[in-house]
């Protein structure tokens, strides 16, 4: 029986063949300097995003009392967002850079949602003092609206009056259509403007 002369001889000199990459995976290759350059502006626009919305709602005047009128800005300011949600879906879908215009998107639209709710819980604590488990400050505020947003329930502080129990049960559904449909929307909109992309490089 007549042996492979490609077998005998890679037999010989082992290093012919190049190495199986274990597990079937190929590396990824490098990101070219042009990409690297685009996800790094697109960090640090997010960042500074994220941090110019928390000196804003530092810098609010927020001595007013709470009211009806309060209620409707909450109202009209969750309208807003739902158009700046919008928006950003639309721009996602025809930006160059989908997944990174993504990313911007949600480093608007969660921290903003999350600011409106602190400063609501800010006025009704300064108007009510009775109306949460202790005073919150805007930190106070702010630490509370997290908590309530990522469902970690600590407990140190807890809504106290009807009202209180009332807005806080609208962020908790407000937080629900966040992750499940702004998410969403926001992540079907940037694998669809990959593939707008693919098909217009074929």
């Amino acid at each position: 029986m007549e042996s492979n002369p490609r077998t005998a001889k890679d037999q010989g000199r082992g290093d012919e063949l190049p190495a199986e990459p274990r597990h079937g995976r190929v590396p990824p290759p490098l990101l070219p300097g042009a990409e690297r350059r685009s996800v790094l502006r697109a960090l640090i626009r997010s960042l500074l995003t994220v941090t110019g919305l928390v000196v804003v709602y530092y810098l609010l005047p927020l001595d007013r009392k709470f009211g009806p009128g309060t209620v409707v800005l909450l109202l009209i300011a969750l309208v807003l967002v739902g158009a700046v949600v919008t928006l950003q879906v639309r721009r996602i879908i025809h930006s160059a850079t989908p997944l990174l215009r993504a990313v911007e998107s949600l480093a608007l639209t969660v921290p903003l949602f999350l600011l409106i709710f602190a400063a609501v819980y800010e006025l009704l604590s300064g108007t009510d003092p009775h109306a949460f488990s202790e005073t919150l400050s805007r930190t106070d505020s702010l630490y509370f609206v997290v908590t309530v947003f990522a469902t970690v329930g600590f407990g140190d502080i807890t809504a106290v009056s009807q009202l209180a129990r009332v807005i806080v049960t609208v962020q908790m559904v407000s937080d629900l259509l966040v992750l499940g449909v702004v998410v969403r929307a926001v992540a079907t909109a940037a694998q669809r403007g990959n593939r707008n992309r693919r098909g217009e490089g074929h």
